[in-house]
């Protein structure tokens, strides 16, 4: 299942965006489907999965059912470019894409080992430690940080839930150098951050400021640490348990 999976995600980012000039998107977007490009777009995909399953025709299904169904979801999108948020169009069309890929993996292997294979115990536990970096994470650091109010520059000049969002970056960041065991790159995340944050003190010349940042940066790298350990731990156990 994963590599026929691989293979058409591979093909679908080459054609979507490796060779889809930004030239072509315009003029997509412009002439809908009288526009040549269109078409050409289609023909990439198709060639892509030519490519990367070695025209291997045994699945001649996967030759047809994406370029076909690519089409009538990119006509779909630009009918509605103008109608629907362009960030959330283009969420909802590569979700559309995915669906039939993953359709596709389904068809040609039993949904039972699929099943099986994408709800381990391994699986399962990577997904918790994802989400309890990023929303669980949030919510555990705002909760935690709400004692303390200390106001760092006007609300407009800062993007809307930037901190937020950089938090859960830095946390998923963490979270891959430890199961990774790269305990350096935390150390260079570290220094990074603190090379941004310098102006912001240097600036401020105020002590509240600094214990706030840095209380805040050592619990979100400390939540990230021990979540990467945990998983690192469980991950040995889930090894052991599938040995002979």
């Amino acid at each position: 299942m994963s590599l026929i999976l691989i293979k058409m995600l591979l093909a679908h980012v080459l054609g979507d965006f490796v060779f889809q000039p930004n030239k072509w998107v315009g003029d997509k977007i412009k002439r809908r489907h009288k526009s040549k490009y269109l078409y050409f777009h289609i023909l990439i995909h198709l060639a892509a999965l030519l490519v990367v399953f070695r025209f291997d025709f045994e699945y001649w299904l996967v030759f047809l059912v994406v370029p076909i169904s690519h089409f009538a979801i990119d006509l779909i999108k630009l009918n509605l470019h103008k109608k629907v948020n362009v960030r959330w169009l283009f969420v909802l069309d590569q979700l559309a894409h995915l669906m039939v890929i993953v359709a596709l993996a389904f068809y040609f292997y039993p949904a039972i080992s699929i099943s099986a294979e994408l709800f381990s115990e391994r699986n399962l536990f990577a997904l918790l430690s994802v989400l309890i970096l990023t929303f669980g994470g949030a919510v555990f650091m705002q909760m935690l940080m709400s004692r303390w109010r200390v106001k760092e520059d006007k609300d407009d000049q800062s993007l809307p839930e930037a901190g937020k969002y950089i938090g859960m970056l830095e946390r998923l960041f963490i979270f891959a150098f430890v199961i990774l065991n790269q305990w350096s790159a935390i150390g260079f995340l570290i220094t990074a951050k603190s090379v941004f944050r310098f102006g912001d003190l240097s600036r401020a010349k105020d002590r509240k400021l600094t214990e706030y940042i840095l209380i805040g940066t050592l619990l979100s790298f400390g939540l990230a640490i021990l979540t990467g350990l945990a998983y690192a731990k469980l991950n040995i156990h889930f090894s052991d348990s599938l040995k002979p």
